[in-house]
């Protein structure tokens, strides 16, 4: 074959030009061999001394149009040329430079300007440059505040390093930690969540991690944010910082965020050594929104707000957004309702609450798709990069103005255009108005018509009405707002007072505000909100919250009556006995009063409880009888018997309930075992807590009958639901049977007809055969007298069977066979005349 050079893999002699050249020296000028893997590593080694010398000469000053400017491997950028990138945005020519020194960044930039690639280049050279393989362990950790965000920093690292030989792994929540601790080990770069990366580090065995190199925290505020601050300084706790004199065993740390805070900059303090602070923004506009975005702002009311999103949805029909609210609860009662609607849109949700698979699921299917709503928390106001966002539409208004920002940085990404709009309350305006001015944004505010926005009050209301489950998250959305606005801290504009409840609950669907009842974090004051006729309260002590919940851990939930008396005499008198209760003591009624009129805080009614009885009052009166009557103290062993009431002794005692024997009982005179009837307890005998759990609306659910629907008919008749639907089954079951045998009887005649029909069919098929059998007969003696000769004819002409003459009618055989004879005779006697001329011709002729 031409590929093979026979000269280096022959050890024959070579023949050329009639003489011997295989044994000839090589010609001058050309290499010896060598070992290849020699020559590999010997490059390799070249490569990096080139790439470390381009680096300590590199001038940070020079700008740099394309990625090849960098002093960056081959093996990177390849695969930046591969997957597209070309020219670095102002974040990454600024912190990569300094990156690859090995030196720690604190990057902060606008949404959409390519953070996360300012990190993955110089984690992935700094482990090129330190020649890091499998067999070294963990060599760099990226920290995510989410899993989505994990995921797409993970597959960015897997596009732009594909060509390198290091292992990357991905540790996120929601997966099995058994699959991930047999293969952690392996790993040479983890994208992780906090709360799972800890726990490995703090459960699994043999995850080695004091070698590690490189360490980065993504979205550093939202990390904060979440709570994480504890468990960043665990992990950080397991990492070594190596030694300061040489860079090459020293942990470099890479810190980016949209925007920058005071908890912000102690996290940099515990995790940064010396850090270079690298700001993209402009003097005096940290966290400044793409300048491409346009930004308005619209007044709603609150129980017009999905009114607006339904009409903003039906004149955007094709359109790619994304509706960002405050609670998981808001987003399920939304997606549940809007679905039933059909807006003539895809429509897909996205909470923290959700399993893993769900999650990426929804990511990967919105980010393919050209035209599309995604209604979710703040969980993807994070870092997540939506192609071709169009709009996001800001349902509740926003913590402040930094979530705003990453809220509205979902769209106008990188060089790409985009809208925001945020609709805010009447009492939110001008507190939202004055913070965007400090921040330097320019949100130009619009008035949406009342003729394009939409009526859902109705629907709400029936979708409640005949679905249980969209009654309860409209309970729960409610709950979870009202909640939500009351634990802000920046009262000047989130003031829970201002807010329309009982319009925002009709506007769910509900018929009435749920009560509320909201525990002040310094106080212990109690705020209520909702009419008296409720159903639901909700106590919140030390202002817990949990994340897109309408209730937090630390949330205690109670249900109450029907009325506010009810609910204060339950509270107020729970810590009293029933005998003081009812005693008529003048005293004793000042005290209550007297108590009821103070402020009782929870240890009050603690101290002013009895202890109740453990001994059953029967037995209690029966050692009181003991005790009375003191006549025979020496007989300790006499049992002191108490006349009990027959079933005769109606009127013995009325206060106490007897229960009579029943004739079978007394008929009973079998030897077996003979078993007390059960005996009703009285309300002296139960506790207060059992007392209390019977009056509640949960405890009457259990003992009183269950409602029933009833259905008027036009004469004003009463029926029941059930009889009803009964009485409509009867009349459905005759109605189908009438028409089943109605369409009986039509099949019967149809099939008459239809056999009737086919007879006749058959009928004029014979009578054609017969014409054309007898033109045949007729053509045949024709041809014979011209000819002299006879034909026999044998069967039909068509080969056809006589089979059916049977179904012919008496009449039509009887003509048949009177044609047939006379035709016979006719055919005879013509023959006869004719043959006697043929035999007198031969007879003369002779």
């Amino acid at each position: 074959m031409a590929f093979l050079n026979r000269e280096a893999s022959s050890s024959k002699s070579t023949v050329r030009n009639g003489k011997d050249v295989s044994k000839q020296r090589p010609r001058s000028g050309s290499a010896p061999r060598v070992n290849s893997n020699q020559a590999r590593r010997d490059r390799a080694d070249q490569e990096l001394i080139s790439l470390q010398q381009r680096i300590d000469t590199f001038d940070a000053k020079k700008p740099i149009e394309t990625f090849s400017d960098l002093p960056l491997s081959s093996k990177t950028l390849k695969g930046l040329k591969s997957s597209h990138f070309v020219s670095p945005t102002p974040i990454q020519s600024l912190s990569i430079p300094d990156s690859l020194r090995g030196k720690d960044v604190l990057g902060s930039a606008k949404t959409g300007s390519g953070k996360t690639l300012a990190f993955l280049i110089p984690l992935l050279e700094r482990l090129y440059m330190l020649k890091w393989g499998p067999m070294d362990g963990l060599g760099a950790v990226v920290i995510s505040p989410t899993r989505e965000l994990a995921v797409q920093t993970f597959n960015q690292l897997r596009d732009i390093g594909k060509y390198h030989s290091f292992s990357a792994g991905l540790v996120i929540g929601g997966k099995p930690l058994k699959e991930e601790r047999d293969r952690l080990g392996r790993m040479n770069i983890l994208i992780a969540t906090p709360g799972r990366l800890l726990q490995h580090l703090d459960s699994t065995v043999g995850f080695e991690s004091s070698g590690l190199k490189v360490l980065v925290l993504d979205e550093a505020d939202r990390l904060l944010d979440l709570g994480f601050l504890p468990a960043l300084k665990a992990i950080v706790s397991h990492f070594t910082t190596g030694s300061m004199d040489d860079p090459t065993l020293r942990r470099q740390t890479l810190l980016f965020s949209a925007t920058q805070s005071s908890d912000l900059a102690s996290l940099a303090k515990l995790s940064l050594k010396d850090p270079l602070y690298i700001n993209c923004n402009k003097p005096g506009e940290e966290g400044v929104v793409p300048t491409n975005l346009e930004q308005f702002y619209a007044v709603v009311a609150l129980d017009r707000k999905l009114d607006a999103l339904w009409g903003f949805v039906k004149s955007h029909m094709k359109m790619k957004g994304v509706v960002f609210v405050t609670s998981g609860k808001q987003v399920r009662f939304i997606f549940e309702t809007f679905r039933r609607l059909h807006p003539g849109l895809p429509l897909m949700h996205l909470h923290g609450k959700q399993k893993q698979p769900t999650r990426l699921s929804i990511f990967s299917k919105f980010s393919a798709s050209k035209s599309a709503l995604l209604i979710s928390t703040d969980v993807a106001a994070r870092g997540l990069d939506f192609p071709s966002v169009d709009w996001v539409i800001q349902l509740d208004c926003p913590d402040d103005v930094d979530s705003y920002i990453h809220r509205v940085g979902r769209t106008a990404r990188y060089q790409s255009e985009g809208k925001a709009l945020c609709l805010v309350c009447p009492s939110e305006e001008d507190g939202m108005v004055k913070r965007w001015e400090q921040k330097g944004l320019d949100v130009k505010k619009i008035k949406i018509k009342d003729s394009k926005m939409g009526s859902l009050k109705q629907q709400m209301q029936n979708f409640a009405f005949k679905d249980p489950e969209i009654k309860y998250l409209a309970q729960r959305a409610f709950i979870s707002y009202m909640r939500s606005v009351h634990l802000q801290k920046d009262k000047t504009v989130f003031d829970l007072s201002e807010l329309p409840a009982e319009a925002f609950a009709e506007s769910l669907g509900l018929a009435g505000a749920p009560q509320i009842k909201l525990m002040d974090n310094g106080q212990g004051k109690a705020k209520r909100m909702g009419p008296a006729a409720t159903v639901t309260r909700v106590s919140v002590d030390d202002g817990e919250v949990s994340d897109d919940e309408g209730l937090g851990i630390g949330a205690q939930r109670e249900i109450v009556g029907s009325s506010e008396s009810e609910g204060e005499d339950s509270e107020q008198g729970s810590g009293m006995d029933e005998e003081e209760q009812r005693s008529g003591d003048e005293g004793k009624s000042e005290e209550v009063s007297t108590a009821k009129a103070a402020v009782r805080t929870k240890y009050d009614r603690m101290f002013q409880r009895k202890n109740q009885s453990i001994l059953a009052p029967h037995y209690s009166a029966m050692v009181a009888k003991d005790d009375d009557s003191g006549s025979d103290d020496d007989d300790v062993l006499k049992l002191a018997r108490q006349d009990h009431d027959l079933s005769g002794d109606e009127d013995a005692h009325s206060g106490i309930e007897t229960h009579h024997i029943t004739e079978d009982a007394q008929k009973d005179t079998s030897d077996g075992p003979k078993f007390a009837a059960p005996t009703m307890l009285a309300a002296e005998d139960l506790s207060k807590r059992k007392l209390k759990a019977a009056s509640s609306k949960r405890g009457l659910l259990k003992t009183r009958p269950t409602a029933e629907k009833v259905l008027f008919d036009d004469s004003g008749n009463v029926t029941t639901f059930y009889q009803a639907g009964l009485e409509a089954e009867t009349r459905a079951g005759a109605q189908r049977s009438e028409f089943v045998k109605n369409e009986r009887e039509r099949m019967k005649d149809a099939t008459k007809i239809d056999r009737e029909a086919a007879r006749e069919i058959k009928r004029e098929k014979k009578r054609k055969r017969k014409e054309r059998e007898r033109e045949m007969r007729r053509l045949a003696d024709d041809s014979g007298d011209e000819g002299g000769g006879a034909i026999a004819m044998l069967g039909s002409p068509m080969g056809e069977a006589e089979e059916d003459l049977g179904e012919m009618s008496t009449a039509d055989e009887e003509s048949h066979s009177r044609q047939s004879k006379a035709q016979k005779q006719k055919r005879n006697h013509v023959s006869s005349i004719e043959d006697e001329e043929a035999l007198a011709l031969s007879l003369l002729n002779g």
